[in-house]
């Protein structure tokens, strides 16, 4: 089972993430084989960290409950909420699996909040700057509650257009890269 989390930054927190990121690094380690896709999202400025974003595929939701909850930054109380959602990989690869590859261009997190009947349930054509892409499900995979995108493009603006617009309650556009150890 593939499910996304997202943990949310609290405000000030930047140094504790600091001090804490090889034992982020070292609890990610653990997960490397089931890992689809991870990496910061930033602030407008480009350089401000705002959370971080896995895609990981787990036995099931306690062990993506553990998964998140477990997370040195969030012990320590460097994130302010999470976001954690049964995911499906619709592009079935990985984001070491990109054809556009690790870096150039802009990456962007686009998470749709569903409203109403699901939306984007496949993948849409002409993207080559999908970098994952899934519908966000409940812990039985059967209700849609939105959905997530990590996406090459030109701009915030471009990014969410990969989405149909009046189909989600919220559609949040957040700059992204890939993580993980360099």
């Amino acid at each position: 089972m593939e499910f996304l989390c997202y943990h949310r930054d609290r405000p000030g927190s930047l140094p504790l993430r600091e001090e804490l990121v090889e034992a982020h690094w070292s609890y990610m380690d653990q997960y490397a084989e089931q890992l689809i896709a991870r990496g910061p999202t930033f602030a407008e400025d480009g350089e401000t960290p705002t959370g971080s974003v896995h895609i990981v595929d787990l036995p099931d939701p306690a062990a993506a409950r553990a998964f998140a909850f477990d997370e040195p930054n969030y012990q320590a109380g460097a994130y302010r909420d999470v976001l954690l959602r049964r995911w499906r990989n619709l592009l079935g690869r990985t984001m070491w699996e990109f054809p556009g590859g690790r870096t150039g261009g802009n990456r962007y997190l686009v998470l749709g909040l569903g409203s109403g009947g699901p939306a984007d349930l496949t993948v849409p054509p002409g993207h080559d700057g999908l970098i994952a892409y899934g519908p966000l499900l409940s812990d039985d995979g059967e209700t849609w509650l939105g959905t997530a995108v990590l996406i090459r493009a030109t701009d915030p603006d471009a990014a969410r257009a990969v989405l149909t617009a009046d189909r989600y309650a919220d559609i949040e556009v957040h700059d992204w890269e890939f993580g993980g150890r360099r």
